[in-house]
């Protein structure tokens, strides 16, 4: 189950010039559809829990205070399943759903090899003198935060 907090915040890897690797361009198509998955990725912007649950980008999207409860819930009617049918379960719908590895390390190659152009290690060497990976509020407010501004 992919569940959102409210409000949904969008990947920061295209603003530093990495093409998101693993996950983002593999999974989002499946989710959302080849055009959404584009805008969702290309575009880099937040969008708030309400419209990643209609995009279907998570299955629900629940106020900060309202999220923690819901999954506590949820874990305890699991807890009254048998493991091996959860197992079983969840093994079938990954089976059909979740990108393959090849695609994956495919994704994750792409995101590497971003990573060695010059333009990229400029970009991302200014979002992490700015907080990147050490400020937990720089990520929550990284779309108004671009590198664009930084290098100003």
């Amino acid at each position: 189950m992919r569940r959102a907090r409210t409000p949904y915040s969008a990947n920061l890897r295209l603003e530093s010039g990495c093409i998101p690797g693993a996950a983002a361009p593999s999974a989002s198509p499946p989710l959302v559809g080849r055009g959404r998955a584009l805008e969702i990725i290309l575009g880099a912007n937040d969008f708030d829990g309400d419209t990643a649950a209609l995009y279907g980008y998570v299955n629900r999207a629940l106020p900060d205070d309202e999220l923690d409860g819901f999954v506590d819930a949820a874990g305890a009617s699991d807890r009254h399943l048998r493991r091996a049918l959860n197992r079983g379960c969840k093994a079938l719908v990954n089976q059909v759903s979740l990108p393959s590895a090849d695609n994956l390390l495919s994704a994750l190659n792409s995101f590497q090899t971003a990573l060695t152009w010059p333009e990229t290690l400029q970009r991302v060497e200014a979002l992490l003198k700015h907080g990147l990976q050490r400020d937990r509020n720089f990520e929550r407010n990284g779309p108004q935060c671009s590198t664009r501004s930084l290098e100003k």
